[in-house]
């Protein structure tokens, strides 16, 4: 297991750092002076392993938010690069301009060609202002719907990784027709003839998410979460108080554990012992292995199966809810 001396640590992790940091003292300690730690950092480890171990088989709904929230998590981007050869960014909406929080491109997955979209969020400062923290504008989604009237036109398979807070609030995204761009790629998503696979690889927002998420296949990494408003816009709403973020993320039942149980997503992936940001390679390659399941599983089917089958899901969803009110 990976210690975390340089990471963001979480409320619920400050034994789990208290551990590593006591292994990696020792192992500063073994550069400087001539003593055997072996056997100490050891019994650490397997302790370590099961405070992680314990600390994660029950996280509540609002710890799992802060998982997925997590700076150290893999983005976008890092599974764009660990999965997808020969990546080709196609840039702008043909209308407005280049919105660089949309990730968008073509490349091959495992030798098949795709159609590749996706939220950036960054990792540090420099890049988070640069994607805007994940947070698409109208051009952005309309760039979407660019790219998936391309996957269609080529038959090529939409591999989309969610990853947003939301789409972009400001007064400007408003101007330029946020709701419509958000409406439409919705509409070009149950339009397309080729397998869609989503996957939530950390925070799936609002109708910003669900923008690039429906498709034939929605998986969810297992601490992700996915809602249509954030925990603390809805405490904001229901309770006018920050302090009942926790309340309104119980409410939501936005954990993907839910989300399965409700229907709305099709699997869980499981994240590596103490979550995605611990072991980020580990995550990506489980990512990977997922969507490669499920593209064999939708690539013999017809375009119109495909289409039909994604029209039906989502209807039957909706029926299912409204009948359960």
């Amino acid at each position: 297991m990976n210690t975390a001396s340089n990471t963001m640590v979480l409320d619920f992790e400050k034994n789990i750092f208290e551990i590593e940091s006591k292994i990696e003292s020792l192992k500063y300690l073994a550069q400087n002076e001539d003593v055997d730690i072996n056997q100490e950092v050891t019994r650490l480890q397997q302790k370590l392993e099961k405070q992680v171990r314990a600390s994660y088989s029950n996280l509540t709904p609002w710890q799992k938010s802060q998982v997925a929230r997590h700076p150290q998590r893999p983005h976008c981007l890092d599974y764009v690069h660990a999965l997808i050869e020969d990546f080709t960014p196609l840039c702008g909406d043909r209308l407005f301009g280049e919105d660089e929080a949309m990730i968008g491109g073509i490349g091959r997955f495992k030798n098949i060609s795709v159609v590749v979209l996706g939220q950036e969020k960054g990792h540090d400062i420099e890049s988070r202002v640069k994607y805007n923290f994940g947070m698409a504008k109208p051009e952005g989604y309309r760039k979407a719907q660019r790219l998936m009237q391309l996957a269609d036109k080529f038959n090529m398979p939409v591999l989309a990784f969610v990853d947003t807070s939301g789409a972009f609030p400001g007064v400007e995204a408003e101007a330029r027709g946020q709701a419509e761009a958000i409406a439409s790629s919705i509409q070009q998503c149950l339009r397309v003839k080729a397998p869609i696979i989503s996957v939530v690889i950390g925070e799936g927002g609002s109708g910003g998410a669900i923008a690039l998420a429906t498709a034939n296949r929605v998986l969810m990494l297992e601490h992700s979460i996915y809602s249509v408003i954030s925990p603390e816009g809805c405490a904001s709403i229901l309770w006018r108080s920050a302090d009942k973020v926790k309340e309104a993320t119980e409410a939501l039942k936005l954990t993907a554990q839910d989300l399965r149980k409700l229907g709305v997503i099709d699997e869980i992936i499981a994240e590596p012992l103490g979550g995605a940001h611990r072991d980020p390679l580990a995550a990506v390659e489980r990512v990977g292995d997922a969507i490669l399941k499920h593209l064999k599983e939708l690539l013999p089917l017809s375009g119109e199966e495909l289409k039909k089958r994604r029209t039906d899901k989502f209807l039957r969803m909706g029926r299912h809810f409204a009948d359960s009110k």
